[in-house]
């Protein structure tokens, strides 16, 4: 298991802060990430959260997969290394 989570389906609008907030109440957050494009400075649509423990990591994904976030479905799934 893993205590980061992969957060997809983003608004454009979900700030860093807008998401750790939304996920703070399962747990403590290390860091919350909204992926911005290089060029633009805009959202790319997903981020990450990651907790202090996989036990946090596991009930926040539980609770929040296909759950709404300012305006969007979002799913939320372990995130995996790149290769």
């Amino acid at each position: 298991m893993s205590k980061k989570l992969f957060v997809g389906g983003l608004s454009w609008d979900t700030t860093d802060r807008e998401l750790r907030e939304a996920f703070e109440p399962y747990g403590d957050v290390t860091e919350a990430r909204v992926i911005m494009e290089r060029d633009s400075g805009r959202s790319r649509g997903f981020g990450f959260v990651t907790f202090e423990s996989e036990a946090s990591a596991t009930a926040a994904m539980e609770a929040m997969n296909e759950t709404e976030l300012d305006g969007r479905n979002i799913r939320v799934d372990f995130a995996h290394d790149k290769r």
